[in-house]
Formats: C-alpha cells, structure tokens, sequence
C-alpha cells in the first residue's frame, strides 16, 4: 500500500461550561467545540516488521509510549491482532499545550490512518469508541465539525456549520497546566454559566453575532489572573474590530472572530508589534461540507 497522508485539524471552544465535579474527579462540561483549520501534517508508511516508529519535526515531544499517536497505533494492533508495523512522520504546526487539542487531533488522525493502513476499514463511530479510551477530546477530533460536547468531553453533538469568518488565533509564549485550571476552579461555586443553549440555537441559524455574543469560557475566571497576557490579547483583538475574542480550551490560546480578513490581519500585526505572542494565525473554520 502507498503512503497515507493525512492533515490533523485544531479545534477551538466557541463556549466552555463546567457543569459539576464528579465523585471519581472527573468535571462534566458542556461546550461548543469548532474544528479550524490550522493542522498538523501525519505521513503514515506501512512496515512488513511489527514496529512502530514515530519521527517529527519539534525535538522536544516523545516519540515513544507517551506519544498519543504511539498510543493510538499501539491500540489497534492490539486489538485487532495487526503484526505489520508503521512509521509517522508528523510535522506539528499546532502549537502545543495550547488548548487546541494538538495531541488529540494527532491522535485522532493516527487512528483513521493507521485504520486505513491496515486494511481495518473501521468506519468513524467505531474510531470514536476506540478514541475516548486514549482522551476525552480524541473522539471529537475523529468527528471533527461543530458539535456540542457533553459529559467529560465524550457524548458529541453534531450541528450545522458556523457561517464563514477570519479567526485571528494567538499563543502566548506561556505554558498552562490543564490540572492546575481545573484543580483551582470552584465548580460547585460558579454563579453564573454561559448560554450554551443560546448559542446552539445561534448556530442553527447561522447567526455570527448570536455565536460570538454568547462566547464564554468560564476557565478565564482561573487562568486569567495568573496570566494576563491572555485578557491583553483579547482586548487587543478587540481593539482591532474582533466580534469577540476567548481564550480556547484551559488555554492559553486566544482566539477572536472577525468578519472581515483585514481586521483580522491589522489585530494580527498588532499582537506581534505588542510582543503578545509569538505564534500568530489567520485562519477559517472547517467546514465538514467542504
């Protein structure tokens, strides 16, 4: 067989609920996931000998058993008996530990292509089982899209595509600790929640202002005031003729929605010239029907 190359999409949080902490430690969210496109490259090679190596372009990621395209590869062989072997060559763009799924899209990507590679020929719900077992957004990743996302992550959603837009995303040159965010979050103590069902609603009909009014992640109330850099992105987003912008996932990404591509490109220029970030993309969601 010839080699498979795949493309492993990012996603954003266009809303972020916690709902509860759960006896086993577990938080039950609700949030409004959107796949972008701004991907990382997997190039997927079939091996006669039972191995698996994995080689990239950043130094610092793991290319063993903590890899979650390793791990990825490593379940379907063993649950399907598979004794081929496969080499990844993965090139990341994505940055990583941003809150942008990085990891889980790869992991994601490595299961349709090692599913491929292998002649499997799993179809997608059975690729979602198999992912949430090596994370909570990797079934997501496999369905990709807009979706509402329930329970710890798992139990998707599929809803109709956002209208088109420029999202202006920027990383700051930090790094945040998803269990920090979460441990120091006050779920039972929250007030008030965003309007998740409003902007499920926005979304059916195709309403932009109705999505980006209702943007909310109450994961700021944490990760904020330890990093400021991340509301100074967003009010410089703001600045710039963003509709809203929010910081994706645990952070600390941000990312703005614009109609127009110049504002979004003028809010980019600005974010560098300010030294907020140094990983700065324009980009356009993904639309599945595309």
């Amino acid at each position: 067989m010839e080699d498979i190359q795949l493309r492993a999409y990012a996603k954003i949080n266009l809303g972020l609920d916690v709902v509860r902490k759960r006896e086993d430690g577990y938080h039950e969210v609700r949030m409004i996931m959107q796949t972008v496109k701004l991907f990382d490259k997997l190039n997927f090679h079939l091996l006669e000998e039972d191995t698996i190596r994995i080689k990239t372009n950043l130094g610092f990621l793991p290319v063993d058993g903590n890899n979650l395209v390793y791990k990825a590869i490593r379940l379907l062989k063993d649950t399907y008996h598979v004794d081929k072997g496969v080499e990844v060559d993965l090139f990341k763009c994505i940055p990583v530990a941003a809150g942008m799924a990085g990891g889980s899209t790869d992991c994601a990507a490595a299961l349709v292509g090692a599913s491929r590679l292998f002649g499997l020929r799993l179809k997608k719900q059975k690729l979602m089982e198999l992912g949430v077992q090596l994370g909570a957004d990797v079934p997501y990743c496999v369905l990709r899209g807009t979706a509402l996302s329930e329970g710890i992550g798992e139990v998707l959603t599929p809803l109709p595509s956002i209208p088109d837009c420029y999202i202006l995303i920027a990383k700051p040159p930090i790094s945040v600790s998803t269990r920090f965010v979460y441990e120091h979050l006050d779920a039972g103590g929250l007030k008030e929640h965003p309007d998740i069902d409003g902007m499920v609603q926005a979304i059916r009909g195709r309403s932009l202002s109705g999505i980006t009014d209702r943007m909310e992640n109450v994961l700021e109330r944490v990760t904020i005031p330890q990093y400021p850099v991340i509301q100074k992105i967003k009010d410089c987003m703001r600045e710039h003729g963003a509709m809203n912008a929010l910081m994706s996932g645990s952070g600390p990404t941000v990312f703005g929605i614009f109609s127009g591509e110049q504002d979004a490109v003028c809010a980019k220029a600005a974010i560098r010239k300010r030294e907020l970030a140094g990983q700065v993309y324009v980009v356009r969601p993904f639309n599945q029907d595309i």
